[in-house]
């Protein structure tokens, strides 16, 4: 299943780099791994003449039974340890952690009021943990950010989305007694920096921003960390500049204990997106896909209305 797994992320990032980061493994034993899976099936599933790296037709025909043997698989051992009595009533939705704490709550009580009662297991993880529930199917729909600058996925046929909402990535400050930011990115003194780990979503967006309005000198290092939450409390404890997501931090900058510093171009557009993979097929998954469609429908209406 492993090697499946890899093929199958392989064939999505077509990046054997990226898709061994997102299964947590070495590249070269993520090689390896492809390299034994392609013995296994007799024939060369990946074409590595080719930048990024493609699918040999032997890798294409292969990548469908792939996905097909892994759900089977999947749902003989759930239904083996009786985890899923009924398969229908449970969705299951892999979010990054500060999805799963600011905005999963209340985007199902919304779903409820229009769909009705709706049962989710949320499984929070890093966005490479969420992609990798995606690929290898572990999840029914995926939470995550996705901003122009970066795209989560790029195989956006098979793993199609739809914008739920949208924001900013913003750097914050704490205050002080006088309401004004304590740090400054426009200081001639480096500044603390609170950031995430290099290997994370938010951490590669932020670093964009870093590099192209050059900031790097004007930041001092303090600690790192792959969750908004903390970065958000060092930000909140005067412990430095940290960049988060707009939602995450709103209650802290409608009253005042948190401020954005810098201008429009310290900041990076964010999308809050639902992602599905389209040859799966859940009930209760296919129903908040299509509420969620209505909403982004009506939202393109009232747009051009109001434009």
């Amino acid at each position: 299943m492993n090697w499946l797994e890899d093929f199958l992320t392989l064939a999505v990032t077509r990046n054997f780099s990226r898709a061994a980061e997102l299964r947590n493994v070495t590249q070269p034993a993520f090689s390896r791994r492809i390299r034994n899976l392609e013995y296994w099936v007799g024939a060369t599933l990946i074409d590595r003449s080719l930048f990024p790296v493609g699918l040999t037709p032997a890798g294409e025909s292969f990548q469908r039974t792939a996905q097909d043997a892994l759900s089977v698989l999947r749902v003989g051992r759930e239904e083996a340890l009786g985890f899923v009595p009924k398969i229908e009533e449970v969705v299951s939705i892999s979010a990054s952690h500060t999805l799963a704490v600011s905005f999963f709550v209340d985007w199902h009580e919304q779903l409820q009021t229009r769909l009705g009662k709706l049962k989710a297991r949320i499984v929070p993880d890093h966005v490479a943990g969420c992609v990798d529930a995606l690929i290898s199917g572990n999840c029914d729909l995926m939470l995550a950010y996705n901003s122009p600058l970066l795209p989560t996925l790029t195989d956006m046929v098979r793993y199609p989305s739809i914008v739920l909402e949208s924001e900013r990535l913003v750097p914050v400050s704490a205050v002080d007694g006088a309401g004004q930011a304590l740090f400054s990115l426009e200081s001639d003194t480096p500044q603390p920096y609170l950031c995430y780990s290099s290997d994370s979503y938010l951490g590669r967006l932020t670093a964009l921003i870093l590099n192209r309005e050059s900031l790097s000198a004007r930041l001092n290092f303090c600690y790192e960390c792959s969750m908004s939450d903390v970065l958000k409390r060092g930000a909140l404890a005067g412990s430095g500049i940290a960049w988060v997501p707009e939602r995450a931090v709103r209650d802290e900058l409608n009253v005042g204990r948190l401020r954005i510093v810098g201008d429009d171009r310290h900041t990076a557009p964010l999308d809050i997106c639902l992602f599905r993979h389209a040859e799966h097929e859940q009930q209760v998954a296919e129903r908040i896909w299509q509420a969620c469609l209505d909403t982004q429908a009506s939202r393109t209406v009232t747009s051009a209305t109001q434009g």
